[in-house]
């Protein structure tokens, strides 16, 4: 069975943050809430300035602490790897917030719109119709794009039509998706040439997403 993950190269990421805006594009997240973010911060003092550029997101860990705690079940990880949350199951508790080490699910508590003062834009009204308030959300891989691809007969990681959307608009080519237990995928020759690294490998979560340089 695959299990699907992510290459990152830093080398390549210049911090245009076209992946933050493609996955609120593909998922119509409300404001303040970023699956996909990146982190920049200035190291050194002037003139020996230089900049830390770091895509983060949630990184389906194989051995999630988000799924641990989950009291109903809504968070869980399927056997391809991917930990995705059913709203229809999750209770608001915000355990699974608490025990995630990367900071990267978000509390949906009231509708939020970019313009508040003229209720949601057309685009919003589309976007955000089934999105439930009281929940927790966060990156799900484009689970629905995914799916939608690999009945088609579609290799993810390679056909568009079934790769995330943060992948397919990196416009410098520094994000790779593939299945992390095939020797032969992309992202594991990447890996395996580059020294991939994890975030926080001490926590023992074992994330699917790995950082080259």
């Amino acid at each position: 069975m695959a299990r699907y993950g992510m290459v990152i190269d830093l080398s390549k990421c210049m911090g245009c943050c076209g992946c933050m805006m493609a996955c609120k594009v593909e998922h119509t997240t409300p404001p303040g809430v970023s699956w996909v973010r990146v982190l920049n911060r200035e190291n050194g003092k002037y003139p020996a300035v230089s900049r830390t550029i770091m895509p983060v997101q949630c990184n389906h860990c194989k051995d999630a602490a988000c799924v641990k705690v989950c009291p109903t079940g809504a968070t869980s990880k399927r056997e391809d790897g991917i930990v995705e949350i059913d709203s229809d199951k999750c209770v608001g508790c915000r355990y699974c917030m608490m025990a995630c080490p990367f900071g990267s699910r978000y509390y949906y508590d009231s509708e939020k719109y970019y313009f508040p003062g003229n209720g949601p834009t057309p685009f919003e009204e589309i976007g955000c119709r089934d999105m439930q308030t009281g929940v927790v959300m966060k990156c799900n891989f484009c689970l629905e794009k995914l799916e939608a691809g690999v009945k088609k007969g579609l290799k993810p990681g390679v056909d568009r039509e079934a790769t995330p959307s943060c992948v397919n608009n990196c416009m410098t080519k520094a994000r790779y998706f593939g299945d992390l237990e095939d020797p032969d995928s992309e992202v594991s020759q990447l890996i395996r040439a580059n020294r991939g690294r994890q975030v926080h490998p001490e926590y023992g979560t074992d994330p699917s997403i790995y950082y080259i340089k």
